[in-house]
Parts: structure tokens; C-alpha cells; sequence
């Protein structure tokens, strides 16, 4: 599979500078980051990430959620606050100096789609490592047949990216659904688990390539309906999360089975994890 690794200059950390700051929930932020040099944009492939580096705090893998600017120097990442890193670059605000690493890891293999039916299924903030799957989807809208997303959320003040999905809803080329686990008195979408979305999605299963990303239960339960739809396992392909700490595989934090997740991943098909993919707390 092609790696978003562009050579030892990855493991070389760059200081970018955080260029705009979104607050998505109120634990869950994207920061845009601009080479504080001006100097070359990172290379945005969908799926790919970097090490954001918190000074004097410590480093933490942080999927790419887009590219921005006509200019295409901004990259944004999008980070949930789980601990002293991630609090750290959640605090951070316009103008702040962050290090970066990367890219890392291997892309969502679009190309393979090309021609057929796309599905994508995102659970809380895995909507942010396939965001840039979404994007490049509609800029090549003509290369595909139907698509659809199904996004679900702990409830609706944890969805993420909002004006993406409002955007997305008014589209008349992409079918978007999203639910909530427990709904509000104001929610008028649906509850339920993001597996349940697949039974009313309309999509061909054997033309068909899918994009999976969320908690691994999620993907799990995901991933058994759709081979029971009869989507095939060698175009399903999922996004897993492992604490990555080296990048490049030597450390053994992120290991899945006989895989590294930094190194190997984190894109993965699914035929090449299924069987780890069933033991659960592997």
C-alpha cells in the first residue's frame, strides 16, 4: 500500500504555527498550522498524520482533517482533549508555535473506488481522519457512483465539523445520515448506533468500496454488516488508533497482531486485520 512517509525528513520536527483555531465541542478542537517559515506545506493525503509536538509537554500522532488556503500551506488537525499532550495543544490559540513531524502512514486508497459506490462510516471523532476522503470525493464527483456517509455521534453536542455536515446535507450527489446515541429534546435525527445506518443506506455492496473509521467496537460491529451485506472484504478498508510514539514502527506501542499500526497503517483492508480484528482488547 502507498505510505504518506516522505523520507528522514519526516522524523525532523518543522515549527508550525497555528493559524486559525476552531473549537468543535467543548473537548474537541481543530487547529490549522502554518510552516512558521513559510517554507514547504506538508503533504495532506487523506488518512495520513503527524506528530504534533506540545513543548515541554510531549508528542502525540494527530490525524490530518484537511488542507486549507488557495495556497495549500494550511493543514488542519483536529484533536480530542484525553490527556496532558492533546490538553496542551486543545489550550493552544492563534499564533502559538507547535512542532510537527510527518506525514506518516498510509492513505485511504481512493483510487480503488474510482468508478463504483463509496461508502463512508465515521463514528465520534473518527469523522476527522475521513473528512479529507469526503473532500476529495466531491472534487472528483464524476469518478463515482453513489455516495454515502453515515456518522454517529455520542449525542448531538458531540458531532463534529457542523458546517461540513450542513454543507454535505444540502448536497443533492451525496447522501448524508448521521445519528445520535441519546438524543436532546431539541434532536430530530436518529438514534441508534452507527451499525443500524447501514440497513436503509442505499448503496450496490459488490461495487462498492467502503471507508471505516471510529472506537473499535464500532468498527467491529461495522464491519461484520457489511460483509453480511456482501461488500467485499478486499474493498473495505479501515483507520485504526494505537498510542504511536516512534512513527516508524520501532517501539512496539501501537502493535496490532503482527502489525504496527504507525508503520503499517493506519490504514488498513480489511482482510489483512480481520481475524485480530475480532479479539476484543487485543
Amino acid at each position: 500500500m502507498e505510505t504518506g512517509v516522505s523520507g528522514p525528513e519526516s522524523m525532523l520536527p518543522r515549527a508550525f504555527v497555528v493559524d486559525t483555531r476552531v473549537s468543535e465541542t467543548d473537548d474537541v478542537v481543530t487547529l490549522v498550522l502554518r510552516p512558521a517559515d513559510g517554507g514547504m506545506p506538508l503533504r495532506c493525503d487523506p488518512g495520513c498524520f503527524n506528530m504534533l509536538y506540545a513543548f515541554a509537554i510531549g508528542e502525540a500522532p494527530i490525524s490530518m482533517s484537511g488542507a486549507h488556503g488557495a495556497d495549500g500551506a494550511g493543514v488542519s488537525h483536529t484533536i480530542r482533549d484525553v490527556g496532558a499532550v492533546t490538553r496542551a495543544l486543545c489550550a493552544l490559540d492563534n499564533g502559538a508555535t507547535v512542532g510537527v513531524r510527518g506525514p506518516f502512514g498510509s492513505p485511504w486508497p481512493l483510487a480503488q473506488a474510482r468508478g463504483g459506490d463509496v461508502l463512508i462510516v465515521a463514528g465520534g471523532i473518527g469523522l476527522a481522519p475521513v473528512r479529507p476522503l469526503v473532500l476529495a470525493v466531491l472534487r472528483d464527483r464524476d469518478a463515482f457512483g453513489r455516495v454515502t456517509v453515515l456518522y454517529g455521534a455520542r449525542d448531538p453536542a458531540s458531532l463534529i465539523f457542523r458546517r461540513d455536515l450542513e454543507a454535505w446535507t444540502r448536497r443533492g450527489d451525496l447522501d448524508l445520515q448521521v445519528t445520535v446515541d441519546a438524543a436532546d429534546e431539541r434532536w430530530e435525527g436518529a438514534v441508534g448506533v452507527v451499525p443500524r445506518l447501514l440497513a436503509q443506506a442505499r448503496f450496490d455492496p459488490v461495487r462498492t468500496t467502503a471507508f471505516v473509521c471510529g472506537p473499535e467496537v464500532m468498527m467491529r460491529f461495522t464491519m461484520q454488516e457489511l460483509m453480511a451485506l456482501g461488500v467485499p472484504p478486499q474493498r473495505a478498508f479501515l483507520s485504526l488508533e494505537r498510542n504511536m510514539v516512534c512513527a516508524i514502527g520501532l517501539c512496539g506501542h501501537c502493535q496490532f497482531g503482527p502489525e504496527f499500526v504507525c508503520a503499517d497503517g493506519p490504514v488498513f483492508a480489511y482482510e489483512r486485520i480481520a481475524d485480530a480484528l475480532r479479539v476484543p482488547e487485543l
